[in-house]
């Protein structure tokens, strides 16, 4: 790899660690939009999507 060898891995490191934590953010925001979804269902409110 040569002289920058370091700066790649840190690179792919980075990008890694990246992509890994929107992937868990996306996972946490869609249980917590499902969540808060039910909540408002049981609560009587319907989607207005659903006539």
């Amino acid at each position: 790899m040569g002289p920058h060898a370091a700066f790649i891995w840190l690179s792919y490191a980075a990008v890694t660690v990246t992509v890994i934590g929107l992937i868990l953010w996306l996972l946490a925001d869609g249980w917590k939009q499902r969540a808060e979804l039910a909540a408002l269902e049981r609560q009587g409110v319907k989607r207005r999507s659903s006539h």
